[in-house]
């Protein structure tokens, strides 16, 4: 039988229960941001090309973390509130379902990549070198992606009883892991073969692996409100399954469209030049630093918001928003000026060419005006899916990135004029701030304000 004390995200002071909360995230995902750049940065002293090719593959990467950091959301979310609810045998199952979850995804996308990803390459139009250098690194981190659907589930049941901590330490474990391997791998040191890309992937996936194990490990020594089982998590219940999914696929797909946007604007950037598509990688590595940390703190706000929201806390829940809010736009003004006054500098850490860093000095410039923005959107995102209406928050990912973004690059890009695609970014991020007041107010209106304390 689990714990039936009382959890500290009902008792705790909210601010430092944020932090207490938030902090390990964020350190643990700013070590995944530096370990994106780090295996970027080595990876392209093989050439552009090669640097290009991991761009190109992200698409197809950041749809797998999209599916695992979806459902995890979703397990995060449901979780939390049966434990508010003092539901402990309805928390076991819905813990054992997303294990199960997992592991039917991992085999779905370790199939994908195992067989299609040279397409991948072919349709965003890669030049014969750029595919080659893309198909090894994606068969063997697509290939083997169990360890990374592992490690998400794994930490999001260490994050939902809140034990942030471990789950900090598990993901620096592997991102760590990972960053020591790189350049023994990729450059053949210490008596390995040089292995190029294809080394940057099997360290990617030994890092994933030996987090994922270190997880699993920790839940079941310290993770005591929790009861994980092989037999129950082979024994899924339907209706757990919609619960977590009512929640998790809005997010799913909420990072799904990031991956269709990547897709999309690889497509327009190429036409101009493959450098145009490097420059646009190198962006998305620079701007994890910033966003990463915001993500942190939303995943570590999400519980709280659940689990006083099933204790019909109305107090706690407007503290957890506004200091949810307050920290996230702090995070991106701060990221904003970092990009202002240093992108060459930044740009210079992937051996940026100089045709790289006349056109990419611009476009950081441009597209991170729109993170004075995007902190309050992304905090309202996660408030969204902490009450159960992750459907609003897809619907902002859509509108922003396939209705505005996509559409706006694509006839900037009819210009001739690359610096006017980046353009984009801002006049998206606009129409994403005035959603996310509109559906804060209807929420506040339909589910905050009628709550009465119990």
């Amino acid at each position: 039988m689990s714990t039936q004390k009382e959890n500290k995200m009902g008792v705790m002071p909210v601010n430092r229960l944020i932090l207490t909360m938030s902090l390990p995230i964020m350190i643990s995902m700013l070590v995944q941001a530096m370990y994106n750049i780090v295996d970027s940065m080595f990876v392209s002293k093989l050439g552009e090309s090669a640097f290009t090719a991991l761009s190109l593959a992200f698409p197809m990467q950041n749809l797998m973390i999209a599916v695992g950091s979806g459902t995890g959301v979703g397990v995060n979310a449901l979780v939390s509130r049966y434990l508010g609810e003092k539901k402990f045998d309805e928390a076991n199952k819905g813990a054992n379902c997303g294990i199960f979850l997992a592991i039917l995804s991992a085999i779905v996308f370790s199939i994908l990549c195992l067989f299609g990803s040279k397409w991948v390459f072919v349709w965003q139009k890669a030049d014969e070198i750029i595919t080659q250098y893309g198909t090894e690194y994606l068969t063997i981190c697509g290939g083997l992606c169990y360890g990374l659907f592992a490690q998400f589930i794994f930490e999001r049941l260490l994050q939902c009883t809140g034990k942030t901590i471990f789950s900090m330490i598990t993901q620096i474990t592997g991102a760590v892991i990972n960053i020591v391997l790189d350049p023994i791998l990729i450059f053949g040191y210490f008596g390995c073969p040089a292995m190029g890309v294809r080394g940057a992937a099997i360290a990617t996936v030994i890092g994933q692996v030996c987090a994922a194990a270190f997880a699993l490990i920790l839940n079941i020594m310290v993770n005591k409100e929790l009861t994980l089982s092989i037999r129950s998590v082979f024994q899924p219940k339907a209706g757990i399954i919609g619960k977590i999914y009512w929640v998790g696929v809005p997010s799913i797909i909420m990072a799904s469209v990031s991956s269709v946007m990547n897709f999309g604007m690889n497509i327009i950037l190429m036409k101009f030049t493959s450098t145009a598509a490097a420059v646009f990688g190198a962006y998305f590595k620079i701007q994890s630093f910033i966003f990463m940390p915001v993500f942190g703190l939303n995943n570590g706000i999400i519980p709280i918001i659940s689990y006083n929201y099933g204790a019909r806390n109305k107090k706690r829940l407007h503290q957890a928003m506004k200091y949810g809010i307050i920290y996230a736009v702090l995070i991106m003004v701060l990221g904003f000026i970092i990009m202002q006054i240093f992108p060459g500098k930044l740009l210079s850490i992937f051996e940026a060419t100089p045709l790289m860093l006349e056109m990419g000095i611009p476009a950081i410039r441009i597209i991170s005006t729109s993170f004075l923005f995007a902190g309050f959107c992304i905090a309202c995102s996660s408030i969204f899916q902490a009450f159960g209406k992750g459907f609003l928050s897809m619907m902002i990912s859509i509108v922003r990135q396939l209705l505005v973004l996509l559409p706006v690059a694509f006839l900037m890009s009819l210009s001739g004029n690359i610096t006017m695609v980046w353009l984009a970014w801002p006049i998206a991020e606009l129409f994403s701030l005035l959603l996310s007041i509109l559906f804060l107010v209807n929420v506040n209106r339909k589910i905050i304000r009628p709550m009465t304390d119990e």
